[in-house]
This record gives structure tokens, C-alpha cells and sequence, in this order.
């Protein structure tokens, strides 16, 4: 019976690391028969685990997914990618499910072997966390929008405008958008017939949704970029368009989503449309980069950063 059971995991691991395989490959791996496989399988179904098989050329056993969550077979490096994460959503911006992560992240510590656990302790001992104070979303609503994108329905939902006003909205999801503080729908509005972005937090989904929809190119190419642009126009007073003279993979490793839209701009430079509440603001916030820029908009930025320099000339001279 051990050695039976001993079996059907290292079957399960195999059935988990492929998306089909060889009966005779399965066979060879467990030094058993081919009909030992065959009744392995049958063994794993009574067990709850959906294995598709077919016959042929083509035909082996395939891991598919079933009615209920069985047990699931992870390596090390899977098992400390689940734990961090778990670590990480305990301070998430979706509504209560800081409590569903820790509730799982207990059930898997108190799994760990060893030395898996000395390693997950070695991340949490050097790991910071910066608490949100943004807004929460509800799971269900992210996952009813989801499920409308995913299936081309359209949405109905009521929806609070940052004016304060509640009205009804009819739209064609298109993407969720998530920028590190906040969730955002992507959606063209059937009523003003235009694309328009959405605070998740904001919006409250009616059932059932409306009828099915061809889904549209989303502007510029890039649901990410239209949102980021469109959030940060909102959000900023004073927006700016700057060339930094440092390749984009170097900016991009050091500033967030919230800092602004970046795209590369040949191979030693980069293009960031940001923006800040003061001019002022935005200029210690540019010069904090520690790279050389150049402004290209808006004239009233360059007009500030002369006004500095000459300040800080005045201010470097040799006072006689």
C-alpha cells in the first residue's frame, strides 16, 4: 500500500510538469508496466484529479481541471514563489483578502520542511513592506468584471464619478489595469461612444450583464499606456514630457508605474511623461533621477528650471 501511494505522487508530479504524456513514458519513468499506469490513473479520478486520456499516435494522458481543488504537488522554488506571494497580497488593495492569504499562508507554514521554511524566513526578515493606503476593491466585483471581459459581455454597472455623482453606465470591457495603488477598468462607453477609464473601486456591477460584443483595438495599441496616461493627466496639475539620457531599462528598474508613461528612445535614452502637482515639485522630483534630461514640454517647466539655474549660479559664485 506505501509503495503504492509512494507511486500515484511521483505519477501526480509527472502528470503536473508536461501538458500531455506517453503512457509508455510514464511507464518507463515509474519502472512499472503500462497497465500499472492505466490503473495509477484510474486510482487518481476515484481521488479527485480530472485525467483526460486518448488513444493513438497522439493520444497519452493529460492533467485537466476538475470540479473541486485536490492536492497539489509544488517544487521548492514554487512553494517560496506561493509563500512571498501570499506575504505580499496580505497588504493588498482587493477587499478582505488580507485575511483568505494569511488563513492559506498558515496552512502552508505549517508544511514547510526545514529548509524551505529557513528560506522564507530569510525573505520575510529582509522584507519591508509599505502599508497601501489607497482604496480597496471587492474581489467579487474584480472578478465579475473579469468574467464580462473574458466572455465579451457587456457591462451594466452604477458607478461613482470623482465629483461624487452616481449614474448608470453601459460599456464594453476591455481590460483591468492594476498600477500598484490602484485598480482600473479599460472600457468603451456605449453611450458617449468613446474609450473611458474606470476606478474598480468606483463601480458597482448590475446583473445580469447585456448582450455579447466584438472586441475593439484598444487606443494607442496598449490598454496599460491609454491608462496610465489618462490616470496621470488627471491626476497631475502640471504635466511634463521629458527625454532622459539613460537606456530604458535602466529608468524602468527604477521608477514605479505611478511615475509616469516610459518608452524607449533609441538605445542610450528614453522618453517619461510624468507630471506633479508644482513645478517645483516636479522639478526635484525629475532631478532626484540622478540622470541628465531635457525637457520637451511643457514651455513653462524649462522657464522654471532656467529660473533655478540662475539662481543656483548666483548662488555657487564667489561672493567678493
Amino acid at each position: 500500500m506505501l509503495e503504492t501511494s509512494v507511486r500515484l505522487l511521483r505519477l501526480l508530479a509527472l502528470l503536473q510538469t508536461r501538458p500531455g504524456w506517453q503512457g509508455a513514458d510514464l511507464a518507463d519513468r515509474l519502472g512499472v508496466t503500462t497497465r500499472t499506469v492505466r490503473n495509477d490513473v484510474e486510482r487518481l479520478r476515484h481521488l479527485g484529479y480530472e485525467i483526460r486520456s486518448a488513444t493513438g499516435a497522439a493520444g497519452g494522458y493529460r492533467l485537466g481541471a476538475g470540479s473541486s481543488l485536490p492536492p497539489l504537488l509544488l517544487d521548492d522554488d514554487e512553494v517560496v514563489a506561493v509563500v512571498v506571494g501570499l506575504q505580499a497580497a496580505a497588504g493588498s488593495t482587493v477587499t478582505g483578502i488580507e485575511e483568505t492569504s494569511l488563513r492559506a499562508l498558515t496552512k502552508l507554514q505549517r508544511m514547510l520542511p526545514s529548509r524551505l521554511r529557513h528560506r522564507i524566513e530569510a525573505v520575510r526578515a529582509a522584507t519591508v513592506a509599505v502599508p497601501g493606503h489607497g482604496p480597496t476593491v471587492d474581489p467579487e466585483t474584480l472578478t465579475s468584471i473579469a468574467a464580462a471581459i473574458r466572455d465579451h459581455e457587456t457591462l451594466r454597472f452604477d458607478y461613482l464619478d470623482h465629483r461624487g455623482h452616481e449614474g448608470r453606465r453601459t460599456a464594453e470591457p476591455h481590460r483591468l489595469v492594476f498600477t500598484g495603488r490602484r485598480w482600473y477598468l479599460l472600457a468603451w462607453d456605449v453611450d458617449r461612444r468613446d474609450w473611458r477609464t474606470f476606478r474598480a473601486d468606483r463601480v458597482r456591477p448590475r446583473v445580469p450583464n447585456g448582450p455579447r460584443f466584438t472586441p475593439r483595438e484598444p487606443p494607442e495599441g496598449d490598454a496599460a499606456a491609454h491608462v496610465v496616461r489618462g490616470t496621470g493627466s488627471a491626476a497631475w496639475k502640471h504635466r511634463a514630457v521629458v527625454r532622459l539620457h539613460a537606456p530604458v531599462e535602466v529608468m524602468g528598474a527604477r521608477l514605479t508605474p505611478a511615475a509616469g508613461l516610459l518608452r524607449a528612445d533609441g538605445a542610450d535614452a528614453c522618453v517619461l511623461e510624468t507630471g506633479g502637482d508644482s513645478l517645483h515639485n516636479l522639478t526635484t522630483f525629475l532631478t532626484s533621477l540622478d540622470v541628465p534630461f531635457a525637457v520637451l514640454g511643457p514651455p513653462a517647466l524649462r522657464a522654471h528650471l532656467r529660473t533655478l539655474a540662475e539662481r543656483y549660479l548666483a548662488a555657487g559664485a564667489d561672493n567678493v
